[in-house]
Parts: C-alpha cells; sequence; structure tokens
C-alpha cells in the first residue's frame, strides 16, 4: 500500500460523493505494500479505503471487486466496495481504476499465537467455501506460469548458489504441476497473500479470545488450489520469521482449524510439503523482483527477498507433513 499517484482532497471528495459517502474529513496516504496506491479516508459517514490500482486493468478488476462483494454477502468479513447510483463498484480517478471499501475495524497481529492461527485457518476454510459458487474466473496472476516468466529475469541479480536453488525449484513446482495428484487438488477463489498484515483482530484485550475481524487485500486473488493459499499461511503465519523455520504448535493448531471447517482431500495431504516450496518460491520470485527492478512511489518500502529464500531452504531440507498435523481419521 505505497503511494504513487498523488490524490488530492477535493479529487477524493468528489469521488466518495459520487458514491454518497459523506464528506471528507481526513485523508492519510498508506505505507505499507508495493502494489497500489491507497489512502486512509475518514468521513462524516465512516472511515474508509481508497485505492487505484497501478498494474491491475479495468478488464481484470471486476474478478476481485466481486469476489469481495460475494463473500461480504456470504457473511465473510471482508471489505464491502461501494457503488455508485448505478451499481457500478469499479470507479475512476486521475484516469486510473479506484475503488473505495470499508476500512476493516481493529488491527493486525504481526506476533501471531495459536489462538490467532486457529481463527484464520478456520476462516480460510469458510471463505473457501463461501467462494464455490463465484461465476467469475481469472486464474492466480502470480502463479507458476508468472514464475516461468520471472525468474529468468531476476537471474542476473543472484549468486550461483541462489540461482542454482530457485532453478531448481522452478523445475520441480512444472514437474509438479505436471502430475495427476495435482490435477486432482480441489480449487476455487484464493486469497494468495493472506499475511499477517492482510488480517484483521479486534483490539478488546479483556476478549479471552481474539476475535478475527476481516481478511483484506484481494488484489492477487485468482482461481488456484485450496492448498496453495493454506501453503501461503502457513508460511507466514506459523514460522519463526527470523529463521524461516516451521512453527509446529501453530501449524497444527492452523491447519486442525482448517480441516474442522473443511477437511483435506488425499491428494491435499499428500501435496502440502511440495505446496509450502511452491509458497515460498512464489513470494521469493515476486521480492527478488520488486528489489531489483522497482518502480518509484512515494512511501515505497520494497521486502527483503532473502526472507523467502530462507523460508525455501527450510521448507526444502525440512519437509513438513500433514500427518504430522493433523488427525488424518478427522479429516477423511
Amino acid at each position: 500500500m505505497a503511494v504513487f499517484t498523488e490524490v488530492s482532497h477535493a479529487e477524493a471528495q468528489a469521488l466518495l460523493s459520487q458514491l454518497g459517502l459523506g464528506e471528507l474529513q481526513d485523508m492519510q496516504g498508506c505505507a505499507g505494500g508495493i502494489e497500489n496506491t491507497n489512502y486512509f479516508v475518514t468521513t462524516d459517514q465512516g472511515a474508509y479505503v481508497l485505492t487505484l490500482f497501478e498494474r491491475l486493468t479495468f478488464e481484470q478488476l471486476p474478478f476481485y471487486l466481486r469476489l469481495m462483494k460475494h463473500l461480504a454477502l456470504k457473511g465473510i468479513p471482508v471489505p464491502d466496495p461501494a457503488a455508485d447510483a448505478a451499481g457500478d463498484i469499479l470507479h475512476t480517478l486521475k484516469g486510473k481504476p479506484a475503488a473505495v471499501v470499508n476500512r476493516l475495524r481493529g488491527k493486525s497481529e504481526l506476533a501471531p499465537t495459536q489462538a490467532h492461527c486457529a481463527e484464520v485457518g478456520a476462516m480460510l476454510a469458510r471463505m473457501h467455501l463461501a467462494g464455490q459458487d463465484y461465476d467469475r474466473k481469472q486464474p492466480n496472476l502470480r502463479g507458476l506460469g508468472w514464475w516461468n516468466d520471472t525468474v529468468p529475469v531476476v537471474l542476473p541479480h543472484l549468486t550461483t548458489a541462489q540461482a542454482a536453488l530457485i532453478s531448481a525449484e522452478l523445475a520441480y513446482q512444472n514437474h509438479v504441476a505436471a502430475s495427476s495428484a495435482y490435477a486432482a487438488l480441489p480449487r476455487g477463489p484464493v486469497h494468495a497473500d493472506l499475511f499477517r498484515d492482510n488480517v484483521m483482530f479486534a483490539t478488546d484485550a479483556s476478549a479471552n479470545e481474539p476475535e478475527l475481524t476481516g481478511f483484506f487485500d484481494f488484489y492477487f486473488a485468482g482461481v488456484d488450489t485450496w492448498l496453495f493459499d493454506i501453503a501461503v499461511c502457513l508460511n507466514d503465519w506459523c514460522i519463526d520469521l527470523p529463521t524461516g523455520t516451521h512453527d509446529p504448535a501453530r501449524a497444527q493448531a492452523f491447519l486442525q482449524a482448517y480441516a474442522a471447517q473443511r477437511p483435506l482431500s488425499a491428494e491435499e495431504r499428500l501435496l502440502l510439503p511440495a505446496m509450502l516450496r511452491a509458497g515460498a518460491l512464489r513470494f521469493w520470485t515476486s521480492r527478488l523482483w520488486d528489489f531489483h527492478l522497482p518502480r518509484e512511489a512515494s512511501m515505497l518500502q520494497p521486502h527483503d527477498p532473502t526472507h523467502f529464500e530462507r523460508v525455501l531452504r527450510q521448507r526444502v531440507q525440512h519437509p513438513v507433513l500433514a500427518q504430522d498435523l493433523l488427525d488424518l481419521q478427522a479429516c477423511i
């Protein structure tokens, strides 16, 4: 959530008025993230997030926005895009695609406990089930095809050891994707970027259990395997961040809570180690790309690519098996 495109108060007010969202009282650029321009805006009617899309097109965006609307109507706590008088939820600002969504209450939990991980796992399963009947189709644009295109671009920036690792992993993931087990994996709309900073929890310190108040930032979503979504979460919520090592207690809490809502298939249990590696490869590749081929932006803060190199090495050297995290009899 960087600021690539500056928006004036007058420009923001014009869009807010078009959407019937009241009078602008405050507007602040968001410093996190690297894909879109985002502003927190407060009006006399509520708190919202204004997004200008810097890479996604007018043709691509209805998939994301309509998915959020679909999930919101199914009771999944996600940002709900605001519509104009004609019912349109995709707008134009400064000549770019734009959207305004309600701002979720609470804050992100950057040091999650087992209880936080269980909440995320259960809600992710509910989200997958709620999205089964979503009728729009769009692939995960940062999936295997993008890895195959992007890895050769970043290779010149890597050490010999890094280049060997990323090339070998890419070959392995192409092999996995050609297998019959992979073809049998359940799939549907996935978030594909559900990191700790993309989930909100209520901040009531008196509550005994954390209250998950929302998933947000769906702009990497697409149709992919649900197992890939699970793997992305396990690679962020259930590891030691400094080292990338697996945290079995948090991972077990996450996966058991997920499986209680939607039991994993035999193919999912089999391919969990491969998808954990796939999730690490995806984010190592994208962070290398953003780090070595950056775009200019106000408040742009590219992420450290070596973090997911460490995660990938951990996943290759120490595979995590589904049977180590689940009571398999409960998941068949």
